[in-house]
């Protein structure tokens, strides 16, 4: 993950600590939280890229980009990034120009979290029937291929089976060279393969067969099996694996471990074992999802 590790608190522990803020809020208050965020020394801090999400298709859900462009604007150190964005409802074009511009206002502090996405809302909101699983893995690949394409070069034109660009120009360019930074996520062997080629670090929430909340010491083993199966991509694309980040993200799956210090140093310890290099946890709410204790949450993170 580009940036330096996080400071504080969070720099005790031997991984990079990010936290992922939800776009639920109105911005008076969202800005208080990207601005402590910053203040407890996160390494990065993400937000999730939906048109609606779970049970807030009828409750206050912003857009991420924008979201993002405001915490880059009232920051000045942390790293910002969507975990993640998908083809779902996005154009690379369109996706490439955004990203420039908020890469520029954030001088260059911006990770591109992308993944293939799912079912849900977002797969119909559009008004087509959701794609089948073997047809998101082919997007995302001609995706993920075409905005790399994108965000290097000022001038490109591509003709794919999915998405197509006709002398598209993206000056000035991203900030960070010779682009921003991917963060893939996957958990199959075509998407670690595509995050071997074109990302930074990759992504995992665990195994996706498996239902939460998953302790610590069991979720870094399943961790580890996933990573073992990244290394193979790594060699399979001529790529050393220790070049490569591995973000977990907590929450979904995995136990955050924020019930206590105690309990999130020992989850840091176990992940940080196996070779993680960076962990994000969410932003306390007072109510599930992602249900924990701001108090403790402070206490973590603030001394």
């Amino acid at each position: 993950m580009n940036g330096s590790s996080a400071q504080s608190t969070t720099g005790a522990y031997s991984l990079r600590i990010g936290v992922l803020i939800l776009p639920d809020l109105p911005w008076p208050r969202a800005r208080q939280l990207w601005q402590r965020a910053e203040e407890l020394g996160f390494a990065h801090a993400w937000t999730y890229d939906h048109l609606t999400w779970r049970g807030h298709r009828d409750l206050p859900w912003f857009g991420a980009i924008p979201a993002l462009t405001a915490a880059a604007a009232v920051t000045d150190r942390i790293r910002l990034g969507t975990l993640v964005a998908s083809p779902t409802f996005r154009h690379p074009l369109a996706l490439a120009k955004e990203l420039i511009t908020l890469d520029d206002i954030s001088g260059g502090r911006l990770t591109l979290g992308i993944g293939a996405g799912g079912g849900g809302w977002d797969s119909t909101m559009l008004g087509h029937e959701a794609w089948s699983a073997r047809e998101r893995s082919e997007r995302f690949i001609e995706f993920v291929t075409l905005t790399d394409r994108l965000l290097r070069e000022p001038t490109c034109t591509y003709a794919g089976r999915f998405y197509s660009v006709d002398e598209a120009r993206t000056y000035p360019g991203c900030v960070q060279r010779p682009r921003i930074p991917f963060a893939v996520a996957a958990s199959g062997p075509r998407g670690m393969r595509l995050a071997a080629e074109h990302a930074q670090t990759w992504v995992t929430t665990g195994l996706r067969t498996k239902r939460g909340p998953i302790p610590a010491a069991q979720g870094a083993m399943d961790v580890q099996e996933q990573m073992a199966r990244l290394d193979e991509a790594c060699y399979a694309a001529g790529r050393d694996p220790l070049t490569l980040d591995r973000l977990v993200v907590t929450g979904p799956t995995l136990d955050s471990g924020l019930s206590s210090p105690e309990a999130f140093a020992d989850a840091v310890g176990r992940y940080a074992e196996v070779g993680v290099t960076d962990l994000v946890v969410h932003w306390p709410r007072p109510a599930d999802p992602y249900h924990a204790d701001l108090d403790v949450f402070e206490a973590i993170f603030g001394s």
